[in-house]
């Protein structure tokens, strides 16, 4: 096991020389197809957008061909689109539902047609799934799980979750895979040895490889059935511990725990392994976060969050986290070749009350996580709450901030070099002695803390996102603190959502994401001993409908300091949020995957704002798009890029990609 050194780590290497390495780095991405959306506007015509590669050549140009079956192809546009990647067909008849389909311009010719798609008929598209009684539709994930250029759907169907710090027995956590027509793929039931709960199953969709293929990584356990109906371990067991009235009841305790790979188009498993780490000793993840506290009934040893990193800068890993309030341990793996090989491990250590001996990068995670080149090395960093692992394992630093519940790595102060991760605290308990900041901005690559308020101040939520035009960077608001810019400067109050942000309209300032609750029938209002997660905002036809739009889109007002309604519709989440929230079809802006409210389907929402912003899909960006592989993570916030999107911005860099697939990527000049 590798040790770790107590001290802070110092980034050796010069800027210069980083942004070099960085530059010379390639990262191999998925190569998906134009993603071309096309839906009817409120005033009408129909609204198209699609994806502008971070491989395209500079200049390329776009005709666009609308085909209603009636005769030879329309080209919608007189000249070429060399603008946004969106058009309004002011002329498309919505209720006929035409198809469209791009033929790209470089240097003057016109190319191959991309794939057309049909039209939707509303304002979303309708993608039926296979609800299962006593469940509920969870967190999905995206990725190009057949090599075909487009993306399919993991959805995580969710029965009887427990939050950690409750007993219980739950349901077995499902994981189903779809394509955006409905068509199902696969079915994986992880078992009765997986406890459910949004602090247990962490799901990596990602292809890991370089196949053009993504894989499943997760969590599994005796019993274990796979998309081929086979089971992984001994199906015969039930390692759960059922004590009624003990608090060790529902937990799984004992017996093997594994890590899998599957199959992205079968869901067979392809490579198992034994999860590391284990979970013993049960009473060794205490700690100085959270409460400062630790229990021997498996609370704090079964909390667990994951990620995907490009730790060579060229290729993707899968890194499992364990421990969140004191011991914390990573362990990064690589897919290669059908074998799954240990990169490294990243081991706090247990340590036992009064944790005096601890380690300083121990009790400070959180229950979210992210992913960026943070020091310009061209290789990934993970940010697990108040602490940088480095891409070789070893600790970068630890802030010292402990335990948080939000935290946003982006590029939040554009006039300071670099990026920025604002985060907030909890204070709990004996942890109050601390005065640990309740909320804090911090430099991400050295760990210096730019600004904070509120010590000992437990703080729940708060977000990063540029809203008000007024003020250079992005705001920030949670807690007492009001809303602050970038500087940490306060401007007045703060909109009440701290959860999810999104782009929406047509400027580069990020709209906010409210989801109302909808309780089901005979159902209890999550508390202490049911996890907030699975009781989040999915109604599954037997619930309470919620008075008006369950989910709406708002723009905040800096002058009147409120945020208002620019959209709203019926569908219902999870988790606090959309299912899933990111730019996954069109443009660069972003849409929401959301649950109907019957909860036979999932409903896709996307914007119909023309917009005059020429920008790269998000998915090529690495930061963003591993943003959407850990968006499934606990407490799930909405992805960020490693550059500065908002008010004021400059062209973003052009990322350094190999695309893999077959999709239709043009090649770099």
């Amino acid at each position: 096991m590798r040790r770790i050194s107590l001290g802070i780590v110092l980034v050796l290497a010069t800027l210069a020389s980083a942004e070099a390495t960085a530059a010379a780095a390639t990262r191999q991405m998925e190569n998906l197809s134009r993603g071309i959306v096309a839906l009817p506007r409120p005033d009408g015509g129909i609204f198209v957008g699609w994806r502008l590669f971070g491989t395209d050549p500079e200049g390329i140009g776009f005709n666009l061909y609308r085909d209603e079956n009636a005769g030879p192809p329309v080209k919608v546009n007189a000249e070429p689109l060399v603008g946004a990647t969106c058009c309004v067909d002011a002329q498309a008849d919505p209720m006929a539902r035409p198809e469209y389909f791009l033929r790209p311009i470089v240097a003057g010719v016109e190319g191959p047609s991309s794939r057309s798609v049909k039209a939707w008929a509303g304002d979303h598209l309708e993608i039926p799934i296979k609800p299962l009684e006593g469940y509920q539709p969870g967190d999905a994930s995206v990725a190009d799980l057949d090599g075909d250029g487009e993306l399919e759907i993991v959805l995580h169907q969710v029965s009887s979750p427990r939050d950690n710090g409750s007993p219980g027995v739950t349901g077995e956590p499902i994981l189903d895979a779809y394509e955006f027509d409905g068509r199902h793929l696969w079915r994986i039931n992880l078992g009765k040895n997986i406890r459910e709960g949004e602090h247990y199953t962490q799901f990596m969709v990602y292809d890991l490889d370089g196949d053009g293929r993504a894989e499943l990584v997760c969590k599994t356990a005796d019993g274990t059935i796979d998309g081929t109906g086979n089971a992984i371990g001994d199906a015969s067991k039930d390692w759960r511990t059922l004590e009624p009235g003990s608090p060790r009841d529902g937990r799984i305790l004992a017996g093997p725990e594994y890590l899998t790979v599957f199959d992205g188009v079968s869901g067979k498993a392809l490579a198992t392994v034994d999860y590391v780490p284990g979970r013993e000793p049960i009473n060794g993840w205490g700690g100085i976060g959270g409460n400062a506290g630790n229990d021997s009934f498996g609370n704090r040893c079964d909390r667990f969050l994951a990620c995907v990193a490009y730790l060579d800068g060229e290729r993707p890993s899968v890194v499992m986290g364990r421990g969140v309030y004191g011991r914390i341990v990573l362990a990064a793996w690589d897919w290669r070749a059908g074998r799954l090989a240990q990169r490294w491990v990243f081991d706090t250590g247990s340590s036992y009350p009064p944790f005096t001996d601890a380690s300083p990068y121990a009790g400070m995670g959180g229950h979210s996580l992210s992913v960026g080149d943070i020091d310009g090395d061209g290789r990934d960093e993970i940010v697990y709450q108040a602490i940088v692992v480095d891409d070789d394992g070893t600790g970068l630093y630890s802030s010292g901030l402990r335990h948080g519940d939000a935290m946003h790595l982006t590029d939040i102060d554009p006039d300071r070099p670099g990026q920025e991760v604002f985060s907030v605290q909890e204070n709990e308990e004996h942890a109050e002695r601390f005065q640990t900041p309740g909320v804090a901005l911090r430099d991400a690559r050295t760990g210096e803390i730019l600004w904070s308020h509120s010590p000992a101040v437990d703080v729940a939520a708060g977000l990063a996102a540029d809203i008000d035009p007024r003020h250079r960077g992005l705001e920030a608001w949670g807690g007492p603190g009001g809303l602050r810019t970038a500087r940490g400067e306060p401007i007045g109050p703060a909109p009440r959502e701290t959860d999810w942000c999104i782009w929406w309209d047509g400027d580069p300032l990020r709209e906010l994401v409210a989801t109302a609750r909808v309780w089901r029938r005979g159902g209890r209002r999550p508390g202490p001993g049911l996890d907030r997660g699975g009781f989040g905002a999915v109604g599954l036809g037997a619930g309470l409908p919620p008075r008006g739009p369950a989910t709406r889109v708002l723009k905040w007002n800096p002058e009147a300091g409120q945020s208002e309604p620019i959209f709203a519709c019926e569908a219902v989440g999870a988790s606090r949020g959309a299912n899933l929230l990111g730019d996954l079809v069109g443009d660069w802006r972003e849409e929401m995957l959301l649950v109907s409210p019957d909860g036979k389907s999932l409903r896709l929402y996307t914007t119909t704002i023309p917009t005059d912003l020429r920008i790269t899909t998000l998915l090529h960006d690495p930061q963003y798009r591993l943003g959407i592989a850990w968006q499934n993570v606990v407490y799930n916030k909405p992805p960020h890029p490693g550059f500065f999107l908002g008010h004021g911005m400059t062209n973003p860099p052009r990322p350094n990609l190999r695309l893999l697939g077959d999709g239709e990527a043009l090649p770099a000049p």
